[in-house]
């Protein structure tokens, strides 16, 4: 990788997405900042002569080409790219409506893969590249209350790893990126998260107290996203990008605990599963 980088990052107009694009410039980087509104990237993230704020919603698969295209004609290639916007759709599965349910795979799935398929082709053509997409600890573990975000979380994971194997041969590395609770904003109501349209009584108790504690926890996470930006800088600087970076203290510990149950799971059914290879003989 080159010393002096493009990076293009989507979701720059709060939250880590702003974090980045600032470490990125302060780097020396040029940043291609993107977001549904170009004069809010720009003041989120601050003026810079080596800024290029663009308007894009990532679920336009037109949009993302045009933003694409933009960035090369100004500044002639796109070295990383930072699959960061996102919402949350929360809710227990059955008050989620089916709209919203589409709404949050458009977003957290099908918006990644709009930018990728775009700006891919550019880093081909390079045989030189980075894709780092943030997903979640919700990724890899299955929580109450996120049935429609921990589905389109998963489906980036099982995206990002086949990825890999697709583009690793043209010099194009691939990173996901699990957080654990960071203080951004992510759990501010009516921006980045969505409360569930159906009502179903058997669960107003538990929706409603849920909710409460989500609300409670928004400013208190215990991540610092300018030092999660500073660590994709560090790996994106490195030898060779990891595939997965499960970033914070809680992340590591959560994933560590979901590795031990799959474990037991297997080893409680090792005999039965074992026994399951087709015998011609039979």
């Amino acid at each position: 990788m080159a010393d002096k980088q493009v990076w293009f990052i989507t979701g720059t107009t709060r939250g880590l997405g702003t974090a980045v694009a600032r470490a990125a410039l302060d780097a020396g980087h040029s940043v291609v900042a993107t977001g549904r509104d170009a004069d809010r990237v720009r003041a989120a993230v601050g003026a810079h002569e080596r800024l290029l704020p663009l308007a894009l919603d990532i679920t336009d698969p037109a949009a993302a080409s045009d933003a694409a295209q933009a960035a090369v004609a100004r500044l002639g290639r796109i070295d990383v790219l930072v699959n960061n916007a996102g919402n949350f759709y929360a809710g227990y599965f059955e008050e989620i409506s089916d709209s919203q349910f589409r709404a949050q795979m458009e977003t957290n799935f099908f918006g990644p893969l709009n930018v990728t398929r775009a700006i891919l082709p550019i880093m081909r053509k390079q045989r030189s590249g980075q894709i780092i997409t943030v997903t979640s600890t919700a990724a890899l573990i299955g929580m109450e209350f996120c049935a429609a975000y921990a589905a389109s979380k998963f489906a980036l994971e099982g995206w990002l790893e086949s990825l890999h194997f697709d583009v690793k041969p043209y010099g194009i590395d691939v990173m996901a990126v699990e957080p654990g609770f960071f203080r951004t904003e992510l759990l501010v109501e009516g921006s980045s998260t969505i409360w569930p349209e159906l009502a179903i009584s058997d669960y107003a108790g538990r929706t409603a107290q849920t909710i409460a504690a989500w609300k409670g926890m928004n400013g208190q996470q215990g991540g610092d996203p300018a030092k999660l930006a500073a660590a994709l800088l560090l790996l994106s600087n490195s030898t060779e990008l990891p595939q997965r970076f499960v970033a914070g203290a809680d992340a590591m510990e959560m994933t560590e605990a979901k590795l031990k149950t799959v474990q037991a799971q297997i080893d409680a059914q090792r005999d039965l599963s074992g026994s399951l290879s087709f015998d011609p003989a039979a």
